[in-house]
């Protein structure tokens, strides 16, 4: 080999030596495992469109296998409730739930799942996406180490399943109900037992008078847990979560960790979950509402107007009350409502408009 030709082969070795760290890491594969609040088998929570598995398949197709994440139901690892204390320990790299289930870690996390008379879907995930609402969630979850995503959206819900139907506000006071989020303490001041429980533990606790009325999701999640064979007063007025945003939490190590591009194939995939997930439940509501009405011999309703006047002054009262206590809180609270009130001015006008002017 003559020196010319021995340089450029030289040459054209090093570069690859070089380049070969970067195809490495474009290459990395990564293992997850993902737990979840909700038991196995449950449409929308675990199963079909915009579920988790539903994301965990569309990370595997979009990454090309290079992101693997193994999912486990409510139980399967850990109890319910137990899994943003786990991604927060790095037991496991990622959890999905609603984020209003911490509460008890702080009180304005349950503003990124909705909140009583708030913002519809639409501009829920605006403020979320396009307001400050992911950038205050994270700032919110830093001490915890775990990064949030939305990964779902069930629309509006339904107020609950009722013993006996709710026709003024005296019907509230001593009512053991299951209910999370903010509106369990809007409850709570007109007198309601407020409970939260696993998904699982509704039925029978419904059913066996633990618990008076409970509220779930809507017609269809709530007919297949057999809600309408526990209760009969199906009350239809979604006053308290009128966006249900599902969360994803991951390990902020394990976050770290990840290749830019399987990040944005993770942020992609959750943002597709929430929408095919919410067009999904609007889909399949309407017909299992039906179903209930017509041959399950359920009662649905609005509550009445006094109690949901009542509802929303005691709303607004609770809200203000709780985020003058903490300064975090307040900033969420002010942000989520600035935005609220930009928004309820074009929904008047539009959306608002259309479904009680212009809607066939």
């Amino acid at each position: 080999m003559n020196r010319r030709k021995f340089l450029t082969a030289a040459a054209v070795s090093s570069t690859a030596a070089l380049a070969a760290p970067t195809v490495v890491q474009a290459q990395q594969r990564v293992s997850w495992r993902m737990t979840n609040a909700y038991g196995p088998g449950a449409p929308f929570y675990t199963t079909g469109p915009g579920s988790p598995t539903d994301f965990i398949h569309k990370v595997d197709k979009m990454s090309g296998g290079r992101l693997k994440i193994q999912h486990f139901a409510a139980g399967e690892l850990i109890p319910a409730f137990e899994g943003f204390d786990a991604v927060s320990a790095g037991t496991v790299e990622t959890n999905v739930a609603n984020s209003y289930f911490w509460s008890g870690k702080t009180f304005a996390a349950q503003y990124f799942t909705t909140v009583p008379f708030g913002m519809s879907f639409l501009g829920h995930m605006a403020w979320l996406y396009h307001g400050d609402g992911l950038k205050l969630w994270a700032e919110i979850y830093e001490p915890f180490d775990v990064v949030p995503l939305p990964i779902n959206n069930t629309g509006v819900q339904m107020t609950g399943w009722f013993r006996k139907p709710v026709e003024s506000v005296n019907d509230l006071k001593g009512l053991r109900m299951r209910i999370p989020g903010l509106a369990s303490k809007v409850y709570g001041q007109l007198g309601v037992d407020a409970r939260v429980l696993p998904g699982g533990e509704i039925f029978p606790a419904l059913e066996r008078g633990v618990i008076d009325a409970a509220e779930f999701v809507g017609p269809y999640l709530d007919r297949r847990m057999g809600l309408q064979n526990a209760a009969k007063f199906y009350h239809t007025t979604g006053w308290h979560e009128p966006a249900t945003t599902g969360e994803m939490v991951i390990s902020k190590a394990a976050w770290a960790k990840l290749p830019d591009d399987l990040k944005e194939i993770v942020k992609v995939a959750a943002q597709a979950c929430v929408v095919e997930s919410v067009t999904w439940s609007e889909a399949a509501n309407g017909e299992a509402l039906e179903d209930l009405v017509k041959n399950k011999g359920v009662t649905a309703k609005p509550y009445p107007k006094e109690v949901i006047d009542r509802l929303r002054e005691v709303t607004r009262d609770t809200l203000q009350s709780e985020a003058n206590k903490n300064p975090l809180v307040k900033k969420v609270h002010d942000s989520y409502m600035a935005f609220k009130a930009k928004h309820d001015r074009w929904a008047d006008i539009s959306e608002g408009a259309w479904n009680s002017s212009i809607r066939g």
